[in-house]
């Protein structure tokens, strides 16, 4: 059986010293401006610099490889993609108290998405950003283990945790999950985010502002971004907005998003039980949207 996860600790101590510590060292000319903690993942720590500015740095060696695909693929992506993306504009060296690459991103104004409303004339924004970003990759295109797979990997995972909050989790969408895992993918492979979740997209005044934390992106189905019609878009209309925004989908291809966002959801609710309420709320309207997209007419 899969453990349960807890979010991860944090492999070094990172403080406001250390922070001025590496821009006296590597960026002086940033290094007198005011830092402010913004907040950890699993993966990385966020602080803003001065008024324009973030500092983004792995927490832990596990992300250190995600650093370094955004500091490569960002500025590629960024020239084609309707809305902003924290693009690298400095790159941090390894030093013995931070053993690995870092970035110095522009400050994107904003609330996460499930912390703000988002007005659902913005569903057609975010379909078009999604066809935008869902483009054939390059040859040398990153692979991920973890999203540039077919559900059926996802398996094991998703039983193990039903067994821990399969009470919690509405029947109808345990069928959606089923009927993703019978639907072959049907589509080429595209870019995608790869981690398309309400706290990924930010809000400023109801209207999308950003799109961040692409550390996941990759190669793969284009499925696993749609499912962020659920996780990321409050209401039906939105999502409706989004899906004629973004074109025409195959049966298929809709099941497995469908699919992937009854995943995400199960994985932010068991998680999210365990130590992060914010996440098991996040979870929980997840399985809460395609509970109410069965029930409608």
């Amino acid at each position: 059986m899969v453990a349960i996860s807890e979010t991860p600790p944090a492999e070094i101590q990172i403080d406001e010293a250390l922070l001025r510590d590496l821009l006296v060292s590597q960026h002086p000319d940033l290094a007198s401006q005011p830092i402010t903690t913004v907040g950890e993942g699993w993966d990385n720590a966020i602080y803003k610099l001065g008024d324009e500015l973030a500092l983004r740095l792995p927490r832990r060696a596990q992300a250190a490889r995600l650093i370094k695909q955004e500091q490569r693929w960002l500025p590629i992506l960024a020239e084609r993609l309707p809305l902003p993306i924290p693009v690298p504009v400095r790159t941090g060296m390894p030093e013995r108290r931070v053993p690995w690459h870092w970035s110095v991103v522009p400050w994107l104004d904003g609330e996460t998405v499930d912390r703000t409303a988002m007005r659902p004339l913005e569903g057609a924004v975010f379909g078009a950003f999604l066809r935008a970003l869902h483009v054939p990759p390059s040859n040398n295109a990153p692979p991920n283990p973890h999203r540039d797979v077919p559900l059926t990997k996802k398996a094991p995972d998703v039983r193990a945790r039903l067994e821990r909050v399969g009470k919690r989790v509405p029947e109808g969408v345990t069928r959606l999950w089923k009927d993703g895992l019978a639907s072959a993918i049907d589509v080429e492979p595209t870019w995608i985010h790869g981690d398309l979740h309400a706290r990924n997209v930010l809000v400023a005044d109801g209207t999308i502002s950003g799109i961040i934390d692409w550390g996941d992106i990759c190669v793969g189905d284009p499925a696993t971004d749609l499912a962020s019609f659920w996780t990321v878009l409050p209401t039906r209309e939105a999502r409706l907005r989004a899906m004629k925004a973004y074109g025409p989908l195959s049966g298929a291809t809709l099941c497995r998003a469908r699919a992937w966002a009854a995943f995400f959801g199960i994985i932010l609710l068991d998680t999210g039980l365990t130590d992060h309420p914010q996440h098991a709320a996040m979870g929980a309207a997840i399985l809460r949207r395609l509970r109410d997209e069965i029930q409608e007419p």
